[in-house]
């Protein structure tokens, strides 16, 4: 199985990147006539599981602490200490799981600090952001109480980096199991008698860089030992999430592949873990100087883009690897981390990695969403980075006024939500004009993807212009069901750098798509430039 292996990542190192054809000039040649955009109605693919809308909270800035929590005795509304407005809004987007402590946080994080009453909880300090010392008033409990607020599911990430196997066997047992137990027995004594459900579980995280600096070998032997411990106690069935590559990195796949067990046939389940992440962060510029959220150039905004779409290709590529051990794909791909990372805005501590967000953002998240319905048969569960304060955040809350603001990329989030767990449907982009390249790939400027949702006999077609200045008409080719009503949705700013404050909460806001019209195809749409849209079909 395993012969001709080694040779696999390597191979697939400039798969996937040759533009085919495309001009380079500084803008796109365009010809007569509309762009279509094809959706065989009665043709469903893979299910798009809910948890690729999936959401990261780490300790790290104002995510936790100011963002999430306030503490019961804050002016803020509160339950138990976590902000009610903030679980109002991620409600309204049915977020699917939370994952949490970390990120980087998550290897030097000991979970039994974090348990037992708040004042007598030991400090610890937060080397990786900001190098603050943290009082561990929100641990175990706070966050299990924050998914149950959520009515979602819990994605913990355990250490593996500094912690040991029988920590997180001890971690797993006290969340999960039922009976009397020495960790059950603890959990109860703080509080909880019920175990909770923590259907995916973390084995470490960036184990090739802050979780270790461990070469791929090194860790997929921990990998397989620490994932054994994790065990499925009282009914609890886990995801167990081995720390991935970043980027493209495909020799580190690989050799979790290698060590990954009963995958040669349909039946049983993969070992020991289920799973592997993979990371991906979009940026206009080097890691020294990533760019501004809010100022930046038309040829940036176009890079951007372009940098955005190559997370579907490293999706593609790490796929691809996972195909060669796995053809029954019984182990996931698990991006659970991606999204936009911009330099910290001026006057915010650096190492908060608190950034604005604008309609760039939005289109990048449109971007990665058209990319994971596309690969939903190996894609099982994405996490943005991250929900509140930090990177390309859902919501951002004033550190002075408690207000809350929700962001172009929230909005995002909301108009899509309809995708979950419907099925994959294809969506062929067809342009009259030859695509620029940007950044070595071809970058076409219209985006889409679509599903199915037979039962309720509807569908939902994501639509983005990509263009920064010019609107775009595109023809609806709608086969295999009748159509027969409609309701769009349209996103958009005043410029491509919008964004929502205090001051202007709805700068970029969803409204009504009115320009859609009847077509001999289907129907015929207009989008204003760097705009994203959802049209929303009923079926006869």
């Amino acid at each position: 199985m395993t012969e001709n292996a080694p040779t696999l990542a390597s191979d697939l190192v400039s798969a996937l990147t040759t533009p085919a054809g495309g001009s380079t000039g500084p803008s796109a040649r365009r010809t007569t006539g509309p762009a279509r955009v094809v959706v065989d109605l009665d043709l469903p693919g893979a299910t798009i599981s809910r948890h690729l809308y999936g959401h990261f909270a780490e300790h790290l800035g104002r995510c936790i602490y100011g963002g999430f929590f306030v503490g019961e005795d804050s002016e803020i509304p509160n339950t138990r200490g976590i902000r009610d407005d903030v679980v109002a809004a991620l409600r309204a987007l049915h977020i699917p799981n939370l994952r949490w402590p970390g990120g980087c946080f998550a290897d030097e994080y000991h979970w039994k600090d974090g348990i037992g009453p708040r004042d007598q909880r030991p400090r610890m300090v937060n080397s990786h952001w900001g190098d603050v010392v943290e009082d561990n008033s929100f641990g175990t409990h706070e966050f299990l109480d924050l998914v149950e607020l959520l009515g979602t599911e819990a994605y913990v990430n355990g250490n593996v980096g500094s912690g040991t196997v029988q920590e997180m066997s001890e971690w797993i047992e006290y969340l999960t199991r039922a009976d009397d137990s020495p960790m059950a027995a603890l959990r109860r004594a703080n509080g909880r008698d019920e175990p909770w459900k923590v259907p995916f579980f973390g084995i470490g995280n960036e184990s090739w860089g802050c979780g270790g600096n461990m070469r791929a070998e090194d860790y997929a032997a921990l990998a397989r030992q620490y994932s054994t411990f994790v065990r499925d106690h009282a009914g609890n069935e886990v995801t167990r999430i081995a720390a991935g590559a970043s980027d493209g990195d495909l020799a580190w796949t690989e050799s979790l592949m290698r060590a990954v067990t009963n995958v040669e046939h349909a039946d049983g389940k993969a070992g020991p873990y289920q799973a592997i992440s993979l990371h991906y962060y979009t940026m206009s510029g080097p890691w020294s100087d990533k760019g501004s959220a809010t100022e930046f150039t038309e040829d940036e905004w176009y890079l951007t883009l372009a940098r955005a779409a190559r997370a579907e290709e490293h999706v593609a590529r790490h796929a691809t690897v996972m195909d060669r051990y796995d053809p029954h794909r019984k182990v996931g791909l698990v991006l659970d981390e991606w999204g936009t990372w911009w330099n910290v805005e001026p006057g915010t501590n650096p190492g908060f990695l608190y950034q604005q967000n604008t309609v760039r953002d939005a289109l990048v998240a449109a971007i990665h969403f058209d990319g994971f319905h596309r690969h939903a048969d190996r894609l099982i569960m994405a996490n943005i980075a991250q929900t509140v304060n930090v990177l390309q955040a859902m919501i951002l809350t004033d550190p002075e006024t408690g207000a809350l603001v929700l962001t172009p990329t929230y909005h995002v989030f909301a108009m899509n939500a309809g995708h979950q767990d419907a099925a994959a449907l294809d969506a062929h982009v067809l342009l009259p004009e030859e695509s620029e390249v940007v950044d070595g790939r071809v970058l076409p400027r219209i985006s889409a993807s679509a599903s199915l949702r037979a039962e309720e006999g509807t569908a939902l077609i994501s639509l983005s212009n990509l263009d920064a200045a010019e609107p775009r008409t595109l023809v609806l080719d709608l086969r295999g069901r009748e159509v027969v009503g409609h309701t769009a949705t349209v996103l958009t700013g005043a410029t491509t750098a919008a964004h929502n404050t205090p001051e202007q909460p709805e700068a970029v806001a969803p409204a009504p798509l009115t320009d859609v019209r009847e077509h001999p195809a289907g129907l015929e749409v207009t989008l204003p430039p760097h705009s994203v849209a959802t049209v929303q079909l009923q079926l006869g």
